[in-house]
């Protein structure tokens, strides 16, 4: 945690919170396998995502915040979201909506000797386990900084604290919680979001834009069942080669670069401009294997490639046996699901359109090619922020570690913010977090970087507290 000779000004109730309190009850949380609905179709029926939920409401009603009131609102077919809401101080103005979810991706991979999705370990600082960083600590610091506040008698807004469960599925249900309780959320003075990154642990990080995503399911079939290769080889076209004909109208298969002009935007000046000059090595923060050429020329490059240029990458195979239980066998189909990474300024919905020319005008050697898209999803671009909240953030990230904020486009997705511009326009919207250099979201060995998850937990209170005394502009 942040240590005392590091960070004096770090209030000791806060830092006592996390240790005592917020460690034990995420470790809780993190044995939960409440995988998002996309990897658990029975997920319903399952109840995981409904435990957590449990979990997390039970941990808020326990907190010392005036007027505290933690549910969870489920309805059948729909994932829980956990509203927590608390009426503002006397003489405080002001709403602020902080944002998180509960919500899982799968394992994915090996991890290493000790670790496991499920099964919590804390090494020094870092807490690991599936969902820690990506985003089990978002409601914990959320109301962690509520709690500090009023520990030392300071105002603060009303506050509403939002945690959906369908967040790694595309937040298909956000809409309509967003919808049911429009009365409830009323139109926020300040959005907080607390689920994305940082490019270091040597201060806090505001996130500049985020990419849209597009998921898609592509099959082709050649056979209605697989026959001897023996046989068929050399007669009848492989499934494999016809996908990777098909996944070659999508990406150069030499440069890796997606060819569909739809997919592409302008990259702005001034994000090639902010990279420059940036600490950032991206052989140090990824665990790539010795040798390998990296795409982009400078680290510069690298970092605007993986904010504001589109990526295609190949997340899942179907059909295909393993090594070991492969025989002669040319099969009857491969089927591959795909993630698309769209530039921030990229409508979804046309890009959608666009894939699916792609890859059904005229099918290979006569094949049946099927494509299956789930919910897209828009990038973000953060709106210019007033000058109460960047001072803000900025005196925070200067009392905790010395050094000013960073600010930088994610390679991410977070649909909660496309939704929040288009329904409130000219809001000011706060996107950070905690997952950077080797936090691994989505990857075997996922940790917390649990300095950094009391520094944005610091950051949001003194955001709050800007909000309740901040002037009123006109009208």
């Amino acid at each position: 945690m942040a240590h005392p000779e590091t960070h004096p000004r770090i209030e000791e109730s806060l830092r006592r919170l996390w240790e005592e309190d917020v460690v034990p009850a995420l470790s809780h949380y993190t044995t939960i396998p409440c995988l998002s609905p996309a990897f658990d179709a029975d997920w319903e029926h399952g109840g995981h995502l409904a435990t957590a939920a449990a979990l997390l409401a039970n941990w808020g009603r326990t907190r010392r915040v005036e007027g505290l009131f933690v549910e969870v609102v489920a309805s059948a077919g729909r994932t829980p979201i956990v509203l927590a809401e608390a009426a503002g101080t006397k003489g405080a103005t002001g709403t602020v909506l902080i944002y998180g979810h509960l919500d899982k991706q799968p394992p994915l991979g090996t991890w290493r000797e000790g670790l496991g999705p499920f099964s919590p370990v804390r090494l020094g600082e870092r807490l690991y386990g599936r969902g820690t960083a990506d985003d089990g600590y978002a409601f914990f610091a959320a109301l962690g900084a509520l709690e500090s506040l009023d520990a030392a008698g300071t105002p603060r807004p009303r506050v509403v604290v939002l945690v959906e469960a369908s967040e790694e599925s595309g937040s298909p249900d956000l809409a309509a919680h967003l919808d049911a309780h429009s009365t409830r959320l009323g139109r926020p003075d300040l959005v907080i979001c607390l689920d994305s990154g940082c490019l270091s642990y040597d201060r806090l990080w505001l996130t500049s834009s985020l990419r849209g995503n597009l998921v898609a399911t592509v099959g082709v079939q050649v056979l209605t069942e697989g026959v001897h290769s023996g046989s068929a080889g050399g007669v009848v076209p492989t499934s494999f080669r016809l996908l990777r004909r098909l996944l070659d109208r999508l990406e150069d298969p030499v440069t890796g670069e997606v060819r569909l002009e739809e997919l592409h935007g302008d990259v702005p000046p001034q994000v090639a401009q902010g990279a420059e000059g940036v600490d950032w090595r991206a052989a140090d923060v990824f665990p790539v294997v010795p040798g390998l050429t990296l795409a982009g020329r400078s680290e510069a490059e690298r970092l605007v490639r993986r904010s504001w240029l589109p990526s295609l990458t190949v997340t899942g195979i179907d059909g295909i046996p393993s090594v070991r239980d492969g025989g002669n066998v040319l099969r009857p189909s491969t089927t591959v699901k795909i993630s698309l990474r769209l530039p921030p300024s990229i409508d979804a919905t046309r890009a959608v359109t666009a894939l699916e020319r792609v890859l059904t005008d005229d099918p290979p050697e006569g094949a049946a090619v099927s494509v299956h898209v789930e919910t897209p999803a828009n990038g973000w671009v953060a709106p210019a922020l007033e000058h109460w909240v960047t001072d803000a953030f900025a005196e925070t990230s200067m009392e905790v570690f010395g050094n000013p904020p960073g600010s930088l486009g994610e390679g991410g997705t977070i649909p909660f913010l496309a939704m929040l511009g288009a329904r409130y326009p000219g809001v000011p919207l706060v996107a950070t977090g905690v997952l950077g250099p080797g936090s691994n979201a989505h990857g075997p060995n996922e940790f917390l970087h649990l300095p950094m998850a009391e520094a944005v937990t610091a950051a949001t209170a003194r955001l709050l507290a800007a909000t309740a005394t901040r002037s009123r502009p006109p009208g």
